[in-house]
């Protein structure tokens, strides 16, 4: 029963620092990263869909991506969402290949996005500590209930303690090596 718990909530703090690399993932830094057009979606026939499943998103170098669209059909749709895209991007189209210059950040807009890592990272840690909350409500119920002793009680919450320090630390460095490619030049 607590063996559970804990198990559930290492799972559900894992899963709540998969989300935490996702969130960042999509946040532009200096570098090319095909997850920077994850989020766009393109209109594929009638159904919205995201780019990866229309085009093929590659690093041509460091600071340019290469869009290979699968149906030559589909470069002028997917170029138009990529420019209408919050992104701020321009694409140059070649063919079927349509290519994506990124230009380089602004001290101003590295701050700027700094300030959302930030947050990001702390929506994670309020995410780690809602489960931690979880998981002592279902130890102090199984308590009330007299299906484990205070002890045991005692015992898990620290442990649950633990692990939930171990998730927020790993957070923190999710977040400060994101901090750290964004300051790079």
């Amino acid at each position: 029963m607590l063996a559970e718990i804990k198990k559930d909530t290492r799972t559900r703090m894992g899963k709540s620092l998969e989300a935490l690399r996702h969130e960042l993932a999509k946040i532009r830094t200096g570098r090319a990263h095909p997850s920077l057009l994850e989020h766009i979606h393109v209109d594929y026939y009638g159904s919205q869909v995201p780019i990866s499943q229309a085009a093929n998103v590659t690093v041509d170098d460091a600071r340019t991506l290469a869009v290979t669209a699968w149906d030559k059909n589909m470069v002028q749709v997917i170029e138009k969402a990529i420019m209408t895209s919050d992104l701020g991007l321009n694409p140059n189209t070649a063919g079927s290949v349509i290519r994506i210059p990124l230009p380089p950040l602004t001290k101003e807009r590295r701050l700027e996005l700094g300030k959302v890592v930030h947050h990001e990272g702390e929506n994670a840690k309020i995410a780690i500590r809602n489960i931690r909350r979880d998981a002592n409500a279902s130890i102090k119920e199984l308590l009330k209930e007299k299906e484990i002793s205070e002890d045991d009680e005692r015992r898990t919450v620290i442990e649950i303690q633990q692990i939930t320090d171990e998730s927020v630390s790993k957070a923190d460095a999710v977040v400060a090596e994101k901090e750290k490619e964004l300051l790079e030049f």
